[in-house]
Protein backbone atom coordinates (compact mmCIF):
# COMPACT_ATOMS: atom_id res chain seq x y z
CA UNK A 1 0.00 0.00 0.00
CA UNK A 2 1.05 3.82 -0.49
CA UNK A 3 0.58 6.02 1.90
CA UNK A 4 0.59 10.11 0.51
CA UNK A 5 0.55 12.99 2.30
CA UNK A 6 -1.74 15.58 0.98
CA UNK A 7 -2.08 18.34 3.45
CA UNK A 8 -3.25 19.21 6.93
CA UNK A 9 -5.26 15.96 8.22
CA UNK A 10 -5.85 14.66 4.49
CA UNK A 11 -3.83 11.59 3.68
CA UNK A 12 -4.36 9.54 0.36
CA UNK A 13 -3.87 5.36 0.69
CA UNK A 14 -3.50 3.43 -2.64
CA UNK A 15 -4.07 -0.30 -2.12
CA UNK A 16 -3.80 -3.27 -5.07
CA UNK A 17 -8.05 -2.84 -5.37
CA UNK A 18 -9.04 0.57 -4.30
CA UNK A 19 -8.09 4.17 -3.42
CA UNK A 20 -9.04 6.01 0.19
CA UNK A 21 -9.11 10.00 0.90
CA UNK A 22 -9.28 11.09 4.28
CA UNK A 23 -10.22 14.36 5.71
CA UNK A 24 -9.72 16.58 2.18
CA UNK A 25 -9.31 19.95 2.60
CA UNK A 26 -6.94 20.49 -0.19
CA UNK A 27 -5.10 19.24 -2.90
CA UNK A 28 -1.27 19.11 -2.84
CA UNK A 29 -0.39 21.48 -5.18
CA UNK A 30 0.17 25.78 -4.81
CA UNK A 31 -3.25 26.26 -6.61
CA UNK A 32 -6.82 24.85 -6.08
CA UNK A 33 -7.85 21.89 -7.80
CA UNK A 34 -3.69 21.26 -8.63
CA UNK A 35 -2.36 18.09 -7.22
CA UNK A 36 -2.18 14.34 -6.85
CA UNK A 37 -5.57 13.60 -6.54
CA UNK A 38 -7.04 15.90 -9.30
CA UNK A 39 -4.34 15.07 -11.60
CA UNK A 40 -3.61 10.95 -11.08
CA UNK A 41 -6.60 9.52 -8.36
CA UNK A 42 -9.64 10.80 -9.87
CA UNK A 43 -8.36 9.46 -13.34
CA UNK A 44 -7.50 6.01 -11.84
CA UNK A 45 -10.07 3.39 -12.23
CA UNK A 46 -10.14 1.85 -9.22
CA UNK A 47 -13.09 2.22 -6.85
CA UNK A 48 -12.37 5.83 -4.73
CA UNK A 49 -13.31 6.52 -1.16
CA UNK A 50 -14.04 9.20 0.27
CA UNK A 51 -14.01 9.47 4.41
CA UNK A 52 -14.87 12.91 5.97
CA UNK A 53 -14.46 12.86 9.95
CA UNK A 54 -16.38 16.04 10.32
CA UNK A 55 -17.66 19.21 8.78
CA UNK A 56 -15.07 21.60 9.97
CA UNK A 57 -13.65 23.49 7.15
CA UNK A 58 -10.29 22.10 7.37
CA UNK A 59 -11.29 18.24 7.31
CA UNK A 60 -14.16 19.11 4.88
CA UNK A 61 -14.44 20.57 1.89
CA UNK A 62 -17.95 20.26 -0.33
CA UNK A 63 -16.13 20.15 -4.21
CA UNK A 64 -15.62 16.67 -3.24
CA UNK A 65 -18.96 16.17 -4.03
CA UNK A 66 -18.06 16.84 -7.47
CA UNK A 67 -15.49 14.40 -7.75
CA UNK A 68 -18.29 11.59 -8.69
CA UNK A 69 -18.82 12.87 -12.03
CA UNK A 70 -15.31 12.45 -12.72
CA UNK A 71 -14.97 9.86 -10.61
CA UNK A 72 -18.22 7.17 -11.20
CA UNK A 73 -17.27 4.65 -8.78
CA UNK A 74 -16.74 7.01 -5.90
CA UNK A 75 -18.40 5.74 -2.58
CA UNK A 76 -18.67 9.06 0.49
CA UNK A 77 -18.16 8.04 4.29
CA UNK A 78 -18.97 10.82 5.92
CA UNK A 79 -19.34 11.20 10.09
CA UNK A 80 -23.29 12.24 10.45
CA UNK A 81 -22.42 16.08 11.67
CA UNK A 82 -21.85 16.61 8.66
CA UNK A 83 -25.26 15.91 7.24
CA UNK A 84 -26.54 17.74 10.91
CA UNK A 85 -24.94 20.96 9.97
CA UNK A 86 -26.20 20.58 6.35
CA UNK A 87 -22.77 20.81 4.33
CA UNK A 88 -23.86 17.74 2.48
CA UNK A 89 -27.26 16.16 1.62
CA UNK A 90 -28.69 12.86 2.57
CA UNK A 91 -28.02 11.03 -0.69
CA UNK A 92 -24.66 12.21 -0.83
CA UNK A 93 -22.99 9.76 1.11
CA UNK A 94 -23.31 6.91 3.88
CA UNK A 95 -23.45 8.89 7.26
CA UNK A 96 -21.59 7.21 10.42
CA UNK A 97 -21.56 7.86 14.03
CA UNK A 98 -20.07 6.47 16.83
CA UNK A 99 -20.12 2.89 16.62
CA UNK A 100 -21.69 2.18 13.60
CA UNK A 101 -19.82 0.38 10.86
CA UNK A 102 -20.06 0.68 7.02
CA UNK A 103 -18.62 -2.74 5.36
CA UNK A 104 -18.88 -4.12 1.55
CA UNK A 105 -16.35 -6.37 -0.60
CA UNK A 106 -13.49 -4.30 -0.02
CA UNK A 107 -13.36 -3.21 3.18
CA UNK A 108 -14.85 -2.14 6.40
CA UNK A 109 -15.31 1.29 8.29
CA UNK A 110 -15.55 2.00 11.99
CA UNK A 111 -16.69 5.04 13.51
CA UNK A 112 -14.94 5.44 16.95
CA UNK A 113 -15.44 8.71 18.78
CA UNK A 114 -13.63 12.17 19.42
CA UNK A 115 -12.74 14.85 21.45
CA UNK A 116 -13.88 17.94 18.84
CA UNK A 117 -16.94 17.27 16.57
CA UNK A 118 -17.78 13.95 14.41
CA UNK A 119 -15.64 10.94 14.55
CA UNK A 120 -12.40 8.90 14.13
CA UNK A 121 -12.19 6.15 11.39
CA UNK A 122 -11.02 2.18 12.02
CA UNK A 123 -10.39 0.80 8.57
CA UNK A 124 -9.88 -2.90 7.79
CA UNK A 125 -8.35 -3.35 3.89
CA UNK A 126 -6.73 -5.87 2.75
CA UNK A 127 -5.00 -7.34 5.62
CA UNK A 128 -4.15 -3.80 6.89
CA UNK A 129 -5.77 -1.82 10.66
CA UNK A 130 -5.71 1.37 9.41
CA UNK A 131 -7.05 4.76 12.29
CA UNK A 132 -7.26 8.18 11.19
CA UNK A 133 -7.96 10.31 14.02
CA UNK A 134 -9.72 13.29 12.67
CA UNK A 135 -10.06 15.26 15.97
CA UNK A 136 -9.42 12.87 18.18
CA UNK A 137 -6.95 14.45 20.59
CA UNK A 138 -5.93 15.34 23.79
CA UNK A 139 -6.98 19.20 22.89
CA UNK A 140 -5.62 21.30 25.75
CA UNK A 141 -3.52 24.58 25.87
CA UNK A 142 -2.00 23.75 28.97
CA UNK A 143 0.45 26.92 29.12
CA UNK A 144 -2.75 29.08 28.95
CA UNK A 145 -5.58 27.14 30.41
CA UNK A 146 -6.98 26.99 33.64
CA UNK A 147 -6.19 23.17 35.78
CA UNK A 148 -10.04 22.87 35.63
CA UNK A 149 -10.01 23.38 31.92
CA UNK A 150 -6.61 21.09 31.48
CA UNK A 151 -8.16 18.45 33.72
CA UNK A 152 -11.75 18.27 31.62
CA UNK A 153 -9.73 17.93 28.33
CA UNK A 154 -7.86 15.30 29.88
CA UNK A 155 -10.37 13.41 31.62
CA UNK A 156 -12.22 13.40 27.97
CA UNK A 157 -9.59 12.07 26.04
CA UNK A 158 -9.17 9.56 28.52
CA UNK A 159 -12.76 8.60 27.98
CA UNK A 160 -12.54 8.35 24.24
CA UNK A 161 -9.06 6.70 24.31
CA UNK A 162 -10.45 4.05 26.70
CA UNK A 163 -12.60 3.33 24.06
CA UNK A 164 -10.58 3.14 21.04
CA UNK A 165 -8.39 1.02 23.24
CA UNK A 166 -11.10 -1.96 24.14
CA UNK A 167 -12.62 -1.87 20.40
CA UNK A 168 -8.83 -2.10 18.43
CA UNK A 169 -6.32 -4.59 19.84
CA UNK A 170 -3.57 -3.44 17.17
CA UNK A 171 -2.85 -0.79 14.47
CA UNK A 172 -0.97 -1.43 11.32
CA UNK A 173 -0.89 2.62 10.28
CA UNK A 174 -2.41 5.53 12.36
CA UNK A 175 -2.47 9.40 11.28
CA UNK A 176 -2.83 11.12 14.52
CA UNK A 177 -3.21 14.75 15.37
CA UNK A 178 0.28 16.56 16.63
CA UNK A 179 -0.25 20.12 16.36
CA UNK A 180 2.27 22.57 17.90
CA UNK A 181 -0.35 25.34 18.59
CA UNK A 182 -0.84 23.33 21.87
CA UNK A 183 2.14 24.81 23.50
CA UNK A 184 4.43 22.84 25.46
CA UNK A 185 2.23 19.64 26.27
CA UNK A 186 1.73 19.74 22.00
CA UNK A 187 2.41 15.96 21.78
CA UNK A 188 0.71 14.27 24.64
CA UNK A 189 -2.21 13.20 22.87
CA UNK A 190 -0.01 11.20 20.38
CA UNK A 191 2.02 10.09 23.05
CA UNK A 192 -0.87 8.99 25.26
CA UNK A 193 -2.52 7.36 21.85
CA UNK A 194 0.92 4.46 21.32
CA UNK A 195 1.20 4.19 24.80
CA UNK A 196 -1.84 2.53 25.48
CA UNK A 197 -2.66 1.03 21.64
CA UNK A 198 -0.10 -1.24 20.04
CA UNK A 199 0.70 0.92 16.53
CA UNK A 200 3.42 -0.17 13.96
CA UNK A 201 3.68 2.91 12.59
CA UNK A 202 2.41 6.54 12.72
CA UNK A 203 2.08 9.64 10.72
CA UNK A 204 1.70 13.43 11.92
CA UNK A 205 -1.64 15.41 10.85
CA UNK A 206 -3.11 19.04 12.17
CA UNK A 207 0.22 20.48 11.82
CA UNK A 208 0.35 23.30 9.00
CA UNK A 209 3.84 23.21 7.74
CA UNK A 210 5.67 23.05 11.06
CA UNK A 211 7.68 19.96 9.95
CA UNK A 212 10.79 20.25 12.03
CA UNK A 213 8.49 21.15 15.19
CA UNK A 214 6.46 17.69 14.71
CA UNK A 215 10.13 15.67 14.50
CA UNK A 216 11.51 15.43 17.78
CA UNK A 217 8.04 12.78 18.16
CA UNK A 218 9.92 10.37 16.76
CA UNK A 219 11.65 9.37 20.36
CA UNK A 220 8.09 9.08 21.83
CA UNK A 221 7.39 6.45 19.12
CA UNK A 222 10.63 4.97 19.31
CA UNK A 223 9.73 3.93 23.01
CA UNK A 224 5.98 2.47 22.39
CA UNK A 225 7.80 0.13 19.45
CA UNK A 226 6.19 1.98 17.18
CA UNK A 227 8.04 4.24 13.95
CA UNK A 228 7.12 7.67 13.22
CA UNK A 229 6.86 8.53 9.67
CA UNK A 230 8.91 12.32 9.37
CA UNK A 231 6.13 14.09 6.87
CA UNK A 232 9.28 17.24 5.56
CA UNK A 233 6.62 18.09 2.43
CA UNK A 234 3.34 17.71 0.57
CA UNK A 235 2.98 14.92 -1.27
CA UNK A 236 5.50 13.16 0.60
CA UNK A 237 4.76 8.67 0.03
CA UNK A 238 6.20 6.04 1.86
CA UNK A 239 4.96 2.36 1.38
CA UNK A 240 3.19 0.57 4.30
Amino acid sequence: MLLTYIYHSCYLLETEKCNLIFDYFKDSGDKPGVGIIHTRILADKKPLYVLSSHFHPDHFNRDILLWRSQQKNTTYIFSKDILENHKAGANDAIYLEKGEIFTDDLLSVKAFGSTDVGVSFFVEIEGKKIFHAGDLNNWHWKDESTKEEVDEAEAFYERELTDVANGIDNIDFAMFPIDPRLGTDFMRGAIQFVSRIPVKQIAPMHFGEAYDKIAPFSNYAKAANCEYIQIRQKGQSITI
